[in-house]
């Protein structure tokens, strides 16, 4: 075995098949997903006397890949390939009441506390199948949002859409991962 990570083949299969998921629910097309991993990786491997250990090295690798996946979806952006979602509010308003509050039989049930849920590997197949199922946009600034961590600002430069539009389509994403976890993890009726 190796002591390079980056030629370590066990390590880079793993990795490579993290940085592939995450590609391919960021850009919901699997060949610009194989080449933001291989940008990223080949960078990776050219500029690896940059890597300062500061992070580990597979978030290094995977911080190199956030930077080519902003960079495609920048490249969409310039050449208008992005397509707004279909406006779509009919089943909200049905969670709350007039005074904006959860409805009565529409409130979240009981959760088993984060850390135990977040232990589990078979939650984040199941979260990630529910991120798959949103439409591109909302799983796109969903992701770019809490996963990556970038502001309203950076989210709304980078895919063109002002922040209005960002914060319904956070609020969209978030009821309906909301639901489909609700059904698909907590055993909740739909």
């Amino acid at each position: 075995m190796t002591t390079d990570p980056l030629r370590d083949t066990e390590f880079l299969t793993s990795l490579r098949r993290d940085m592939l998921r995450f590609a391919d629910i960021q850009l919901r097309n699997k060949a610009q997903a194989e080449d933001a991993v291989q940008e990223a990786l080949t960078a990776a491997l050219a500029g690896q006397d940059k890597f300062a250990s500061r992070a580990s090295l597979r978030t290094w690798v995977l911080a190199i890949l956030k930077n080519k996946i902003v960079d495609v979806l920048r490249r969409k952006v310039r050449e208008n390939v992005v397509v707004a979602d279909a406006d779509d509010d009919s089943d909200i308003d049905a969670y709350f009441d007039d005074r904006a509050h959860w409805a009565e039989d529409t409130r979240p049930s009981e959760w088993e506390g984060p850390d135990k849920v977040t232990e589990n590997r078979r939650f984040w197949e199941v979260f990630e199948a529910c991120l798959y199922r949103l439409p591109d946009a909302s799983a796109r600034i969903f992701t770019m949002r809490e996963v990556l961590g970038f502001g309203t600002d950076e989210i709304c430069a980078t895919l063109g859409i002002t922040s209005n539009n960002c914060w319904v389509q956070l609020h969209r994403a978030r009821l309906a991962l909301r639901a489909c976890l609700g059904a698909n993890w907590f055993g909740e009726a739909a």
